[in-house]
């Protein structure tokens, strides 16, 4: 019997649509669920909708509508947010379905039949947009310690749940499996939080009716976080004790944001031991995804729609700055600048740098076919092959100790020593001697790594997997496994298809900061004459270090359709790739410019020549009689140096 893992997501409230926050959470569970499904274990993944409650009811009696059709419209923008993230779930739980009425009201059934659910009246204070009662020594300033904002006086007759009862049996439990509340710090917050005293819990309502019906008091509806919590249950059948709850009970991780662990980690297992069910085997509060290191919220005006971004930026960016921008377990910080900078350097300049790069080279050497890797590794091989072959069992180790920020760091570490490979064997160099097996060897190493790279990488980024997978000419992805990421199963004669770079470089139009009244000042301006280029004219010092000139080496050059003079070169400056477009092509071939350490200006402001990007300028000189010719550096001198 195969190893299983039953995960799930907090069911998400449809008080309004989902923000990036959200996204963060889910794409986390559904990377985790894609690389244990990879790993060769039975995946059973759950997410859903929490509709229920006083503050439901509100929202939708103030845009005159009922609430079930109120939620049915926010709830399908859930699915249809999920299906844009790519998000796979194996069940949606709405708490509006028959199944999830049946399955709560059979908890609060047994609950009650065996004493531990009584009736009294409740007197105290409640926060309608948390659904959270709070006994007044909890409240800061009269207000909620989670949301801040005010509470209600609540005076109603109620149903009780005996938390305080199990105070001392889920301390002992806490403390005998300290996987069970993950990371270690919301762990000391909830020992110490049923420490200071349980109350028992408030577990039904009276002043509204948006809820499911007690069962044995018709006139009472379920609380709605001891109706939203049974969902865990409800995916697997509760109250039947079929095949699901045998297989999948219990659940193996409830991810769950920082600021609900309380209910999930104090009245969810407290229910669970009332119910004699085991108790999930962790519950990881994540923290939460600020924006510009402020926590996002509505009223804030600073929440991110996930759907804007995706339009702009393409799904699998959102998805990899979620994971690798923030260390899970800890606060996060989300910035657009952010994003850009992420995805320019790890996308674009390292991994789409790689994959272009290397499937350039063998179209160049070896029209695109994997040749047969004919040498014996050398040192510097073997190091590359050893840390390939190491990569699938290294992932999966941080992976289940939920360290997803860990996991692709290790994916990029490889990356990164790959790309370093490329300058340190020099294939063009390789390729200038008549035995060509050297060179066949290295390019099999380098489109070998990109395979490894491509299944590890696919559980995170599926679109870019599935990519690089299609341009290396493999098939077939859908059936390979965590077994296939071993050195060595690449079949040389395979026919890659290059295709256009999966991740362009993103610009951003840089302001040089000034007052509004002095921009449009500058508007007004008449446009300055055209200058001629200056000759013989003196400058400073001062005026020339403003050029900020650097060893290139070029590592690609392609000619542009339909301009006889330009050539586009990926250029290596040392601290990252760029695209420079050059009006060379009549001086050299492309093929002769490859491995070239040439000198450009850096710190050029990006131009577009004939549609391409170009960001920066190569030095050149020409004769009187017209002939040019690169200014360049030995391969002594490596690339990113300064020109002084």
């Amino acid at each position: 019997m195969s190893e299983r893992f039953y995960l799930t997501t907090p069911i998400y409230y449809p008080s309004d649509h989902l923000h990036i926050g959200h996204a963060y959470t889910t794409t986390v569970a559904d990377s985790l669920a894609r690389w244990h499904r990879f790993a060769g274990r039975d995946v059973y993944f759950v997410t859903g909708s929490d509709e229920h409650g006083q503050k439901i009811q509100r929202a939708a009696l103030a845009k005159g509508v009922s609430p079930q059709a109120y939620v049915d419209e926010i709830v399908a923008s859930f699915k249809g947010l999920w299906e844009k993230m790519n998000i796979e779930y194996d069940d949606f739980v709405r708490t509006t379905d028959d199944r999830h009425h049946r399955a709560v009201q059979a908890v609060f059934q047994k609950i009650y039949d065996q004493g531990d659910i009584y009736k009294s009246s409740y007197e105290g204070w409640y926060c309608t947009p948390c659904e959270t009662f709070w006994v007044e020594s909890r409240l800061e300033d009269g207000h909620c310690p989670d949301c801040k904002r005010p509470v209600e006086l609540v005076e109603e007759e109620s149903y009780f749940f005996r938390l305080s009862k199990y105070a001392p049996r889920l301390l002992e439990y806490i403390e005998e499996h300290p996987e069970f509340i993950q990371p270690e710090t919301r762990r000391n917050e909830m020992v110490n939080f049923i420490k200071s005293g349980l109350e028992d819990l408030c577990v039904s309502r009276t002043t509204f009716d948006w809820g499911i019906p007690v069962p044995i008091d018709e006139k009472h509806v379920v609380y709605v976080w001891f109706d939203a919590l049974t969902n865990y249950l409800t995916a697997l059948g509760y109250p039947e004790q079929g095949e699901l709850m045998e297989k999948w009970w219990p659940a193996d991780l409830h991810l769950v944001g920082k600021e609900i662990m309380r209910f999930h980690t104090i009245i969810w297992p407290i229910m669970l031991m009332a119910l004699d069910l085991p108790l999930p085997k962790t519950v990881f509060g994540h923290g939460w995804l600020l924006f510009d290191s402020d926590k996002m919220s509505k009223s804030k005006g600073n929440v991110v729609d996930p759907l804007v971004l995706i339009a702009e930026f393409g799904v699998d960016p959102i998805r990899y700055f979620l994971m690798r921008e923030v260390s899970f377990g800890q606060d996060g910080n989300f910035s657009r600048k952010a994003l850009i900078e992420r995805t320019n350097a790890d996308l674009a300049n390292d991994l789409g740098n790689l994959l272009n790069r290397t499937l350039s080279m063998l179209d160049r050497y070896f029209s695109g076919i994997v040749p047969e890797p004919a040498a014996s590794p050398n040192a510097i091989d073997q190091a590359l092959i050893d840390h390939a072959n190491s990569l699938g069992d290294a992932v999966d180790a941080s992976l289940r100790q939920y360290k997803l920020n860990d996991a692709l760091v290790k994916i990029w570490q490889l990356i990164g020593r790959a790309n370093k490979y490329v300058d340190e064997r020099a294939p063009w160099n390789l390729a200038k001697l008549d035995d060509k097996s050297e060179l066949a060897s290295v390019m099999y190493n380098l489109v070998e790594t990109l395979r490894i790279v491509a299944l590890t990488i696919k559980p995170f980024l599926p679109e870019t997997g599935e990519k690089m997978w299609q341009q290396l000419g493999l098939t077939d992805l859908a059936a390979k496994s965590l077994s296939d990421v071993k050195w060595g199963l690449l079949p040389a004669g395979t026919k890659t298809a290059k295709g256009d770079p999966m991740f362009p470089r993103i610009e951003v139009e840089k302001e040089e900061p000034a007052k509004e009244t002095q921009k449009k000042a500058e508007a007004k301006k008449p446009a300055a004459p055209v200058q001629e280029k200056p000759e013989g004219v003196v400058i400073g010092i001062e005026d020339f270090l403003k050029c900020e000139l650097v060893v290139a080496e070029i590592m690609e050059a392609d000619p542009i359709k339909g301009a006889d003079k330009l050539l586009k070169l990926q250029v290596d400056i040392g601290s990252e790739k760029r695209q420079i477009v050059a009006g060379i092509a009549q001086h050299y071939a492309p093929s002769d410019l490859v491995g070239r350490r040439i000198i450009v200006v850096k710190n050029l402001k990006p131009a577009k020549l004939r549609g391409e990007l170009s960001e920066g300028m190569l030095l050149a000189a020409t004769s009187p009689e017209g002939t040019l010719e690169l200014v360049s550096v030995s391969q002594a001198i490596p690339a990113g140096s300064r020109v002084k």
